[in-house]
């Protein structure tokens, strides 16, 4: 999410001194308890299993043309699995890489050491480091904001270094289409998509995007035909077919009220830069931020800043069907390496220029009972933002956007350690990633 808002009262700026060494924290475990229950003990001799038929096994998946075929239709994620590598990632080198959006760089991290091994410059802010479809090359997109300046860098996984910047317009996040035929750059200022050469960037076509006022991130349904992105600024969801590449449904998540009550505000204002008028987007009550599908393909989570929780949505149908209530400004969601859980990073606040120590945590969401098993907060406040969970599922990596740190939280226990880094980090990826490729963001694997 760019930084377009006008904030309420004004920003408030502030700086934390940390120490060079990783920081060490426990988190408290929340109050809310295992969904799960005992349940009464059988007869004797009487095995309950055996008096319901065989559940018949589910049809396989029909992918487009092109697309890696769906092993396992109710857990998608099975091929990301822990330790499942490619063998298109062998010699890459294990570094974290964490885009740093003011600062211009990016910092890499050895994370067997948690020590800061190398920092670079890319282009005019920084906002997510992305595994290309091949799994050969990790793409920084540079939006430079509210300028012409906008640039792709490539980096080579096996040295760590970067190559020589693109031009692009606006790139600020990225996509590939299911069968590696396209890059999809998000071009948020435009509202549209550009399908660009998934190796060279050149363009190949646009699509229009004028519905979605804030287009931003994005997931694939399990057969690869649509994929729905979130409209930040306009509280809604826009459906694209991606074999035809057109548009083909909007689903509002504001309530008709909430519609009618922003209606008597202006939607955009012109002072610099900024065009988002936030009295508008806070009287809409929503401003959808990551999005991800269930193992079976058939919910999509979406993380909502404003609602703080998750939406679920039915992608076939489009159409919302429940809300998970998680903590403050619900921001980014990463699956668990078994497929079975959701991390969801809660951003502590509902503004796009937050401040430090905010009320930051994460939840725990089980796929199977769409209940919050945990919640961790971070100790004196932070801004847990985008990242993603090491190739082991041991650790879940999130950048502490007003923070300026890293946080590396155990994801069995919660303890956390802390990495300072440059200024306002934002969608870091860990590499290598288990899977057989990459959808983009910061490592949509599959």
């Amino acid at each position: 999410m760019r930084a377009r808002f006008i904030a309420i009262g004004g920003l408030i700026g502030a700086a934390i001194l940390l120490s060079a060494g990783a920081v060490w924290l426990r988190i408290g475990t929340g109050s809310m308890p295992p969904a799960d229950q005992p349940t009464a003990p059988s007869a004797p001799g009487h095995t309950p299993a055996a008096d319901q038929p065989a559940a018949p096994p589910a049809p396989p998946v029909r992918a487009i043309p092109g697309m890696p075929p769906v092993v396992d239709s109710q857990n998608l994620y099975s091929e990301a699995r822990a330790g499942n590598f490619s063998p298109a990632v062998a010699g890459a080198l294990p570094r974290v890489y964490v885009p740093d959006r003011i600062s211009g760089n990016v910092t890499v991290i050895d994370p067997a050491t948690l020590k800061i091994v190398s920092r670079f410059g890319v282009g005019v802010n920084p906002q997510h480091v992305v595994p290309s479809w091949d799994l050969q090359t990790l793409w920084v997109v540079n939006n430079a904001e509210g300028t012409a300046e906008g640039t792709i860098t490539p980096i080579d996984p096996r040295t760590g270094r970067p190559g020589r910047a693109i031009v692009a317009e606006d790139p600020y996040n990225m996509y590939f289409t299911p069968d590696g035929a396209s890059a999809v750059v998000v071009v948020e200022a435009k509202r549209q998509l550009d399908f660009r050469d998934p190796h060279t960037m050149a363009l190949q076509e646009t699509l229009p995007t004028a519905q979605c006022d804030g287009i931003n991130h994005a997931d694939f349904s399990i057969d690869g035909r649509y994929a729905i992105f979130t409209c930040e600024y306009d509280a809604g969801l826009l459906k694209v077919d991606m074999v035809r590449r057109q548009v083909i449904g909007f689903l509002d998540l504001a309530s008709e009220d909430a519609r009618n009550r922003a209606a008597s505000l202006p939607h955009e204002i012109d002072i610099g830069t900024t065009r988002v008028n936030l009295q508008y987007c806070v009287a809409l009550g929503s401003m959808p931020q990551d999005i991800r599908v269930s193992p079976d393909g058939k919910l999509f989570y979406v993380a909502d800043m404003l609602a703080d929780g998750v939406h679920l949505v039915d992608g076939d149908a489009f159409k919302k069907v429940g809300f998970i209530p998680t903590g403050v400004g619900t921001h980014g969601l990463y699956p668990s390496r078994d497929g079975s859980k959701l991390y969801v990073a809660n951003r502590g606040s509902h503004r796009v220029e937050g401040s430090p120590h905010g009320r930051g945590s994460v939840s725990v969401i089980d796929f199977a009972t769409r209940k919050v098993l945990e919640n961790w907060p971070i100790p004196g406040g932070g801004s847990p933002d985008m990242g993603n969970v090491s190739a082991d599922g041991k650790y879940l990596w999130l950048s502490g956007r007003f923070d300026n740190v890293v946080y590396v939280i155990d994801t069995a226990t919660g303890a956390m350690k802390i990495i300072p880094v440059g200024k306002e980090p934002h969608g870091l990826t860990v590499w290598p990633q288990p899977g057989r490729y990459s959808l983009g963001h910061t490592g949509n694997m599959r």
